[in-house]
């Protein structure tokens, strides 16, 4: 290292000594350059002069301010960091997103606002730092007089600034500011100790007292050891607008509810679940007996939040619910009459073991796992449709434990007509799609924002993403034909595939890092090691994933089995699983990971514990301390059937054939492997076609099942009420109306059967009064009867699961 004499260099005999020499030297001193100031600097002089001076030997004034312009700049560059000295890496970008500049909403957008664009949310200190101190001529940072800098004059508001004020003159946020540009604007980006953890407690509570006040504490662990409290640096963000929290993170509740704080600071986020508890000085525990670990765990957290459970539902509602959520059917009123008038104390646990093993079961799950796989026409064929479809239904129907079906299917390869599972990929065509696809589903990590900068929510960043991708590059396909109709589409496919592993560099070239135009090494997420080379990345890939030691993937499976009869997850979404969306029961999770893990990944088993479980069979009539709660389970989540559940209860209850273009008359509306068939464009969506549409069902298009809706729409409610699907089954010759009509029952004998055929119960003694009276004083009883089915099949009991 060489120390460096600056006047000499600046005003020596290479410049000549002219008048303009003072003005020079004036405009050194004002960049603080001082004659008394060695700095050490890995160059030698004339090397400096070789980079920085112009060519002529006599350069004009103009020129001389030039160098010492470079010459500056090249000193904020390299002067050293001295002890006690403000760290731009750990101070300055910490004030940037403390203040919200760097956030989406303001000069983190992807083009900045006002002209000034920084990294979002402070991803790229390098970069920052090079707009900072040269971007618009240094017009932000103002050495000699660090109090004009207009970093400072504008986030105070001295002079006008279109994001408001952000901090005051006399903040923290200030100081820190200012005494970097004072000293120089020194860069420590790459010498200063990079943050390694970020400790942030408590990361629970249960507020409990009048004032609902809690102060967190957040401290910093360094790559060199060393820790610091940075609470008043950290950025605290509410996920639901129950509380405030101040600037130093002292958070204040405002309502009765549980959200989540969300602590950051630099590139590291934690997630603090905070629960405002009412007072409830008469709060009686619950005399529920819990039935299984499910039970003591959801039961510990309510008494925690001074909740009490619904009562366990009754029969009627049991028997219903549960069919519904195993196998996507009503009970038939002879099933739900014969349960309901069972006195035996193991009923409800024999009836589930006797759903679970049904054919029916299998069709309900396929479906469910069809929608997450893009299970659908347009891409994959008909006859691909219907082997992924069918080797789904197969798996589920025997049982096949859930890690090795996802196992064969990140695997697979081969003929999309003779490897079924070999379809995944065909749906997925680049490197991207496929390592995005299996993380939201295997793992439930969503990384589409990790695309074009760092996961702002979640620790994922854009090597990450890219070495993900770079496992899935190899991934190719052969075309054995393609007899598309539309061939100005290019997403569309008929035709025999073949999913193969290309060496060719072409196809990886697909998973190139558009930052750097390299391909970078393949990882797997989550893991510091690279993917062999010479290994097969699919069967790597597969084993990894699908270890039983891999707790994201365990959990997630369980966490997804969990909110397909229950509503919600532990962890909801059931695919965003990250630090700052933390599980709403971790201990439940938990537990359920352990317990699917520890039968060897048996859906059945797993569905069973659940559905034997009390919080699972509560009620959903709320009670006086439950009425507020969704996220912890405390009642049975009323929600609609969805758009396969209602049409096949429809059809059950007229006994009417269904008809879907395409397929022969008769097969269930959840039997149905894809979403439509190539025969639409010929002939048109057939009515239940349109009725699957218009209640939710979804197009396949993403990689998981958010794509499916409850919703309720006008639509649907003119589909229900005068809709002509619902009303040809109702008026169609032989069906149930007619049967009933024709019997020698009773007007009370067919009145109670309709009501346990479409609501799995009897009538109450004045609907039973008021319908009798009706069907009896009608002159066309038949008229009659479609009439008294039409109010059933429109009111809330058919359209709801409760």
């Amino acid at each position: 290292m060489n120390e460096i004499d600056w006047p000499a260099i600046l005003c020596g005999p290479t410049l000549n000594r002219t008048t303009g020499d003072q003005d020079f030297r004036r405009g050194v001193a004002r960049l603080r350059l001082t004659p008394a100031t060695p700095v050490r600097y890995p160059a030698s002089p004339p090397h400096l002069m070789k980079l920085l001076m112009p060519r002529s030997s006599s350069p004009s004034l103009t020129g001389r301010f030039r160098v010492a312009l470079a010459l500056a700049g090249l000193f904020v560059l390299v002067r050293p960091v001295q002890a006690g000295d403000v760290s731009f890496r750990n101070d300055v970008m910490a004030v940037l997103s403390k203040a919200g500049c760097n956030l989406g909403t303001c000069h983190g957008n992807a083009r900045g606002k006002g002209g000034f664009q920084i990294s979002l949310r402070g991803q790229d200190p390098v970069g920052d730092f090079t707009v900072l101190t040269r971007d618009w001529s240094s017009r932000r940072t103002n050495l000699s007089e660090p109090d004009q800098s207009l970093m400072l004059l504008k986030p105070t508001q001295q002079i006008a600034h279109e994001g408001g004020k952000r901090f005051e003159a006399d903040s923290a946020e200030y100081r820190l500011l200012h005494e970097w540009i004072a000293a120089g604007m020194p860069n420590d980006s790459a010498a200063a100790p990079k943050l390694a953890k970020l400790n942030v407690t408590p990361r629970e509570a249960f507020l409990d007292d009048r004032k609902w006040e809690l102060q967190i504490t957040a401290k910093a662990e360094f790559s060199d050891g060393s820790t610091r409290d940075v609470t008043t640096l950290a950025v605290y963000e509410m996920a639901q607008p129950i509380a405030d929290v101040s600037h130093d993170g002292l958070i204040t509740g405002r309502s009765v509810g549980e959200t989540t704080v969300l602590v950051r600071y630099l590139n590291q986020q934690v997630g603090v679940r905070v629960a405002f508890i009412p007072e409830r000085p008469n709060f009686a525990k619950s005399k529920i007996e819990p039935a299984n670990f499910i039970d003591n765990l959801v039961f510990a957290k309510l008494d925690k939040l001074r909740m009490n459970p619904s009562d366990v539902c009754d029969d009627a509602t049991f028997v219903r619910r549960v069919h519904l959520d195993l196998i996507g059917l009503l009970p038939t009123a002879e099933e739900a009459r014969t349960f309901v008038a069972d006195r035996t104390a193991d009923k409800r646990a024999r009836l589930i073991d006797s759903l679970l093993e049904r054919p029916e079961f299998a069709d309900w799950w396929a479906l469910k796992w069809s929608d997450m796989l893009r299970i659908e026409e347009k891409t994959l064929d008909r006859k691909g449709v219907e082997n992924f479809h069918g080797w789904l239904r197969d798996g589920f129907a025997t049982n096949k434990p859930l890690d090795q079906l996802v196992r064969e299917i990140v695997a697979a390869r081969g003929s999309t007509y003779e490897v079924p599972p070999a379809n995944f990929y065909r749906a997925l065509r680049t490197p991207f799609e496929r390592s995005e696809a299996v993380g939201q589903l295997f793992l439930g990590v969503r990384l589409q924002c990790s695309k074009c900068h760092n996961h702002p929510f979640d620790r994922w960043t854009q090597d990450d993403y890219y070495s993900w991708g770079s496992v899935f590059a190899r991934v190719d396909y052969k075309i054995i034909e393609n007899l598309r109709r539309d061939t100005n589409d290019k997403h569309e496919f008929d035709g025999e595939q073949i999913v193969y592993l290309s060496n060719d560099e072409k196809t990886s070239n697909q998973a190139r890092d558009p930052r750097t135009e390299e391909i970078r090494p393949a990882k797997f997420l989550g893991d510091k090691s690279r993917v062999d080379r010479k290994a097969d990345p699919l069967d790597e890939l597969a084993e990894w994933l699908t270890d039983p030691g891999n707790d994201r993937f365990v959990q997630m499976l369980a966490n997804r089995t969990w909110q397909q009869v229950m509503g919600r997850g532990v962890v909801d979404p059931v695919d965003d699983f990250r630090a700052t969306n933390p599980a709403a029961n971790p201990a439940l999770l938990k537990a359920l990971a352990e317990e699917l893990r520890g039968v060897g990944f048996d859906l059945r088993h797993l569905l069973r514990v659940i559905l034997n479980s009390k919080t699972y069979q509560l009620s959903s009539e709320p009670n006086g301390t439950n009425r507020e709660d969704e996220a912890n389970f405390s009642r049975a989540m009323v929600r609609r059937l969805t758009a396969e559940q209602l049409l096949d209860a429809a059809s059950q209850v007229c006994n009417v054939p269904l008809d879907f273009t395409g397929y022969p008359s008769g097969p269930r509306a959840a039997q149905l492997p894809g979403v439509s068939t190539a025969r639409r464009r010929e002939t048109g969506p057939s009515d239940a076609d349109r009725f699957l549409k218009l209640f939710g069902k979804p197009p396949r298009l993403q990689s998981c099942d958010c794509e499916r809706s409850d919703e309720t729409t006008l639509g649907q409610t003119f589909q229900l009420v005068s809709g002509s699907l619902v009303n040809r089954m109702l008026s169609a010759d032989g069906n149930r109306l007619d049967e009933l009509a024709n019997s020698k029952r009773s007007t009370t004998q067919i009145v109670t059967q309709l009501y346990w055929t479409a609501l799995t119960r009897p009538p109450t003694a004045d609907e039973l009064r008021a319908t009798t009276e009706f069907l009896d004083a009608a002159n066309r009883r038949r008229s009659a009867l479609e009439d008294v089915t039409w109010g059933l099949l429109n009111s809330h009991e058919f359209l709801l699961r409760r």
